[in-house]
């Protein structure tokens, strides 16, 4: 299919491969494209938009000449219709038939396959189709076969009302995730509990699947979640007039550790950053440079953006403003938009990836391929990119390490939970919990000190004096600082403590609590060096 010698133009090129094709295995009576003299008007400059469209999308030249094209050219050659009139279903298949009649390898007949699909998103893209849909839908008859037809009429009625609050991108995954979920547990009370009717339901059956769950090795996480689900769908039917033990709604959920986030070192992220900017610097092809700089696009919006996944999947490029300096998260977790402000070098990133980001179906700001951006390309390459430095890596610890430096610099707890989008100020705390260079800071200087006082200057056992503690000049005086004024971490999380405790959603044993905390840390202050007030007053400011 090849041609041997370089052609002129376009037309010459397939005329040429078509010329050189590889008939020999071919039936006589088999249909054999035309060339592009025959072509009806107007399909030779569609075909050459095709290839403009590949090439600006990503594609190498070297592929889109040998394969796509090609197989496009297949298309009009057989069909000779104009292509306005192509239906992208079903006129295409004739070229599929043409390639698999001249009997050549499986590895051929893929890459011609995938040709063709290129192809058929492109003319959906023309008409304003859109994507085609590459998911399966989920069969619901299939995997609820044996459950009671009430159950399975309950669950698809709460499914629906459920998905409205899912994100586009992730609604198939969601739905998946929301059968197995319940599936699996509604199966062991009816298959293995005997339940035939909600009435039916015991605390006992419960605490059986719990049982049987983790004897089969289940994580206490997704025997958790499996709870949580099976208890919302019992709210749900409460709701709806059925009669539900409250029982059932209390059934406690395993006790887990809370993990702490995993981030990245400042070193680390600087590895990762050299190592972005170094295959930016150092791609030589059109494609090789345009797939750098949208990973380098991506790394910097994850890493000083704070955005998750699924939000960088739907960023639009009506969602960007570059001279206000930010962007804005549609519906993103929980339902809810959010503003994220944006860095000079972010800015640069996203409009270096913008010149050569191509052409997609939709305004997506992230395409590969002339597509959406797929969340496993993205984790993909990040992995790829830190295996090379010894970093490991993933999209959410970007995220991570994004809260984890603004907490460290000194940003507010509660200017950091609007801008990563936390619905609630004890989430963001936990970047306090994990690590606060401030604390560490601190902790090393006061352990110095107190490592000081037991060392000896000499073999004949003389002491060296204590150091004197670290003294701030102020205009009027010199004063003593204590060390919970000094830290910055420690500032913003009693600043936290305090903002928190103004949050009406709050119940008495949450407030209780908070109070001891701030008890504790200004008594810490008071008892440092009997600061005077003048520090304290500062500090309140």
């Amino acid at each position: 299919m090849s041609p041997l010698h370089k052609a002129a133009n376009l037309a010459e090129q397939y005329d040429m491969a078509l010329h050189y094709a590889r008939d020999d295995r071919l039936p006589p009576d088999a249909p054999r494209p035309r060339p592009t003299r025959d072509w009806p008007e107007g399909n030779l400059a569609m075909l050459e938009r095709y290839r403009d469209w590949l090439v600006n999308g990503g594609i190498s030249l070297m592929v889109t000449n040998s394969y796509h094209v090609i197989m496009a050219g297949h298309v009009l050659g057989l069909t000779l219709m104009p292509h306005q009139q192509l239906d992208p279903e079903h006129d295409l298949e004739c070229a599929m038939k043409y390639v698999a009649a001249k009997q050549l390898s499986p590895s051929w007949n893929k890459n011609c396959r995938n040709s063709l699909l290129k192809f058929r998103r492109f003319l959906r893209q023309e008409r304003g189709l859109g994507e085609p849909s590459t998911t399966q839908p989920f069969d619901v008859a299939a995997h609820t076969a044996g459950l009671p037809a009430w159950l399975v009429s309950e669950l698809e009625r709460y499914l629906r009302i459920q998905q409205r609050n899912w994100r586009p991108a992730r609604l198939e995954y969601s739905i998946r995730c929301f059968w197995s979920r319940n599936l699996g547990l509604w199966r062991f009370l009816c298959e293995q509990r005997g339940v035939q009717n909600f009435s039916d339901l015991k605390r006992r059956h419960i605490m059986d699947y719990v049982d049987q769950r983790l004897g089969a090795g289940r994580a206490v996480s997704g025997v958790n979640n499996d709870l949580h689900g099976f208890q919302a769908f019992l709210s749900f039917l409460q709701l709806e007039g059925y009669s539900i033990p409250q029982s059932l709604l209390r059934v406690p959920v395993l006790k887990q550790p809370k993990r702490l986030p995993r981030f990245l070192t400042d070193e680390q992220v600087r590895k990762l950053r050299d190592e972005v900017e170094r295959i930016v610097q150092e791609a030589q092809r059109a494609s090789q440079r345009r797939d750098a700089l949208l990973i380098r696009a991506i790394f910097y919006l994850l890493w000083q953006g704070g955005l998750r996944l699924g939000e960088l999947e739907e960023l639009l490029l009506e969602d960007l403003d570059f001279s206000a300096r930010r962007l804005s998260i549609r519906n993103g977790k929980g339902m809810k938009d959010r503003t994220v402000y944006l860095t000079d070098t972010v800015i640069a990133a996203l409009q270096d990836y913008l010149v050569v980001r191509g052409e997609g179906s939709g305004e997506y700001v992230f395409l590969y391929r002339n597509a959406q951006l797929k969340k496993d390309l993205v984790r993909d390459r990040l992995k790829l990119a830190g295996k090379r430095v010894g970093v490991k890596v993933y999209p959410h610890r970007l995220r991570h390490t994004c809260a984890t430096q603004l907490l460290n610099a000194g940003c507010r707890v509660t200017s950091i939970q609007k801008f990563l989008g936390h619905k609630s100020l004890s989430t963001t705390m936990i970047y306090a919990h994990a690590h606060d260079q401030t604390v560490a800071e601190d902790y090393f200087a006061a352990m110095a000190r107190v490592e000081q006082r037991f060392a000896t200057s000499d073999p004949t056992g003389a002491e060296t004096a204590p150091m004197s503690e670290p003294e701030l000049e102020t205009e009027d005086e010199v004063v003593n600082v204590p060390p919970v004024l000094r830290s910055s971490g420690e500032r913003a999380q009693i600043l936290g403590w305090v903002e928190r405790l103004a949050l009406p959603e709050l119940c008495q044993q949450e407030r209780l609590e908070i109070a001891d905390s701030l008890k504790q840390a200004l008594s810490l202050n008071f008892a440092s060096q009997h600061a005077p007030p003048v520090v304290l007053a500062e500090f309140v400011q």
